[in-house]
């Protein structure tokens, strides 16, 4: 039997716990590293081989498109699963053309997190087979586009940030930007949209569920 030793890295020490709890139970999948941000993430990935890297889409340090392709472009072979709190909708194709082998959301179950795991680092791929059905539809002829898709990576994100009710100044602060490009940053959303101001944005995403709206 081989064993699959892998990469954890999500920012909260207590979502690391559970998924070291969970994968103790089982006999093939170690978790033998640790990452809490993005630099770390780095840092782990050039220490050796890992058989795959378990990681969040929203961690510290780094946006998560760019830490993908960033640790596809030093280890083409290691295979990404994302385990994510947002949506596949939302995330999961960007993140699959970035480089990923998988999305999952923290709503899955154990036994379909270690299948999961298991199949990526056997060079398999995985999506829902939602998500699937919805990219065969987008590809046949006549296919209407959607808006948000003409969006860059890093304008989806401001839109994604707009929609869930951050300000201009902590959008700027998270991302690690200035207040004047992440206006640049809206005005093109907007103006790639069609929408007049960030009530549209709501409206559209609520409309196309790619926004968590929680208390």
């Amino acid at each position: 039997m081989k064993v699959i030793e892998i990469l954890i890295a999500d920012d909260h020490a207590i979502i690391r716990d559970g998924l070291k709890q969970i994968l103790s139970d089982t006999d093939d999948i170690i978790v033998a590293g640790e990452a809490a941000n993005g630099h770390e993430v780095m840092a782990r990935v050039r220490e050796r081989d890992w058989d795959a890297l378990l990681l969040d889409m929203s961690m510290p340090g780094r946006n998560g498109f760019d830490l993908i392709r960033r640790i596809k472009s030093e280890k083409p072979a290691l295979p990404i699963l994302i385990l994510s709190m947002h949506g596949e909708e939302q995330y999961a194709r960007r993140a699959l053309r970035a480089g990923a082998s998988g999305y999952l959301t923290k709503e899955c179950d154990s036994e379909l997190l270690t299948a999961v795991i298991r199949k990526v680092a056997g060079g398999g791929v995985y999506i829902s087979a939602e998500l699937a059905e919805q990219m065969a539809r987008e590809r046949m002829p006549n296919a209407e586009q959607k808006p948000h898709t003409l969006l860059s990576e890093r304008e989806y994100q401001v839109f994604l940030m707009i929609v869930a009710g951050h300000g201009l100044t902590a959008i700027a602060d998270q991302l690690s930007l200035s207040v004047k490009t992440v206006s640049t940053h809206k005005t093109r959303i907007l103006q790639k949209m069609g929408m007049g101001n960030a009530a549209e944005l709501v409206r559209y995403a609520m409309a196309n569920d790619l926004a968590d709206f929680g208390p």
